[in-house]
């Protein structure tokens, strides 16, 4: 069985967002099992495959660039900040995995 070629396109970009963002912020999920990180991968592509195969790619892209730009303001604009912790940088790290709940 194989999968429709706009399918390839859906994956290739997805799975180029989440390299780019492994790249640059993986070090903030690092504490994280591999099993969560790849979970959360997953749900993201599946999400998009299935709104795509419903004719709806614009919706899915511009849904999860909403709600990810929402998040991010949220939690890095608002909430990290709130709680002494730096919002781009994650310092103090001590604070930030304490906020977490992460034990080190």
């Amino acid at each position: 069985m194989s999968l429709p070629n706009d399918f390839w396109f859906d994956i290739a970009v997805m799975m180029s967002i989440f390299h780019i963002g492994n790249l640059f912020f993986g070090h903030f999920e690092a504490h994280k099992p591999a099993w969560k990180r790849l979970l959360k991968t997953a749900l993201f592509l599946v999400f998009v495959l299935i709104l795509s195969s419903l004719g709806l790619r614009s919706i899915a892209y511009w849904s999860i660039g909403i709600v990810g730009s929402l998040m991010f303001a949220l939690v890095h604009g608002y909430w990290l900040p709130k709680n002494g912790v730096n919002g781009l940088t994650g310092e103090p790290k001590e604070k930030y995995y304490e906020l977490i709940g992460h034990k080190q």
